[in-house]
């Protein structure tokens, strides 16, 4: 490649950023902790969703020490409706290690950031590129859809080589001086020009003549991917169970999916009425009524719930039953209750509404 290309590249590129980067509450102050919280935060969501997480986090946990601190509970409800929880464990993990070998600093290099939980190719990139100015690729999936457009390449991005490509292009024509802003532009023109899901925005471009599938005419149809295998259909039966003002809540195991979170009682399959009655009694409760609700549904990257709910009122509690009972304000303020159960969440909201109302 050589030298008046890259030269080209990085001045478009950057000229572009600076008249229109999005102004964001992490890069304002862009500490590694920031640059860390926010990226983690940032990976499988939109940046509209994390920005009220992110300013609500920065509050209640302001520093490396103050993660490695915080009780999980607490740590769970801050990240709740964010999805993937496993990203806030290996947070505070990772943050356990810094206060334990680093000093409770990040540290600057990228195989060392590696090596912390939760941390790898990309976000070590981003954390030593953006808040140590250290030359050093961001490659996620923005990266990899504007260069294979650029470059016209029609390789599959999963695949290893074309990703090894990928990266050695930008490794080229990354800013020495501006790594971190280099990357970040890459970031704002993958989420704002040369967009996923639609049509690139081709004729704003900053580096449309740069570009290769522009100048062939094939940009919309990159980058080549292979199709994501359909996801395996699991159904639940949900359970909102009120006694007084409380409704019973349980803890997930240890592991696996959605572990160590808040849920309401539940079972897997739809089972029948008869089932249901059974069921209930063996949990030692004893009700009358069984009020059906909403079905909903909820996605994971590799599993999709089809949910049937029931409402029961619960008129006296025996001895034996297990769950956690919880006021409205105690499942809004203390308990973290995973977005797949958010329609029932919403129940008890507006059950509440509606009997403060009547009385």
């Amino acid at each position: 490649m050589n030298k008046g290309y890259i030269y080209e590249f990085q001045n478009k590129l950057l000229d572009w950023y600076d008249e229109n980067r999005r102004i964001l509450p992490w890069r304002e102050d862009p500490s590694a902790y920031k640059v860390w919280i926010s990226e983690i935060m940032l990976q499988q969501t939109r940046v509209d969703t994390v920005i009220p997480y992110f300013l609500r986090f920065m509050e209640a946990v302001p520093s490396i020490f103050a993660l490695a601190n915080i009780s999980e509970d607490k740590l769970l409800k801050l990240w709740e409706g964010l999805g993937y929880y496993s990203r806030a464990k290996n947070l505070k993990k990772a943050a356990q290690i810094l206060l334990e070998e680093h000093n409770g600093q990040m540290p600057s290099d990228k195989k060392d950031l590696q090596s912390l939980p939760g941390i790898g190719p990309y976000t070590s990139g981003a954390i030593a590129s953006i808040a140590f100015g250290q030359k050093e690729p961001a490659i996620d999936g923005n990266v990899l859809r504007i260069v294979s457009r650029i470059t016209a390449n029609t390789g599959d991005i999963k695949d290893k080589k074309v990703n090894v490509d990928i990266e050695q292009m930008v490794r080229e024509v990354l800013s020495e001086n501006r790594a971190g802003d280099f990357n970040q532009a890459l970031m704002d023109l993958g989420a704002t020009v040369c967009i996923p899901n639609g049509a690139p925005k081709c004729i704003i471009c900053p580096l449309s003549t740069l570009c290769e599938g522009y100048n062939q005419g094939i940009a919309h149809t990159l980058p080549v991917k292979t199709a994501k295998k359909k996801r395996k259909v699991e159904e639940k039966t949900i359970f909102v169970l009120k006694y007084l003002d409380q409704f019973a809540l349980r803890k997930r195991s240890n592991k696996g999916l959605l572990s160590k979170l808040w849920e309401y009682p539940n079972v897997d399959g739809f089972i029948s009425e008869k089932e249901i009655k059974q069921l209930i009694k063996s949990w030692g409760l004893l009700t009358g009524s069984v009020v059906e609700l909403n079905n909903s549904k909820h996605l994971f990257s590799h599993i999709e719930w089809h949910m049937k709910a029931y409402y029961i009122k619960v008129e006296a509690l025996q001895k034996g039953n297990d769950f956690t009972w919880a006021n409205k304000k105690d499942i809004e303020e203390k308990y973290s209750i995973p977005t797949a159960f958010k329609e029932y969440t919403k129940y008890i909201d507006q059950l509440e509404d509606d009997d403060s109302q009547a009385m």
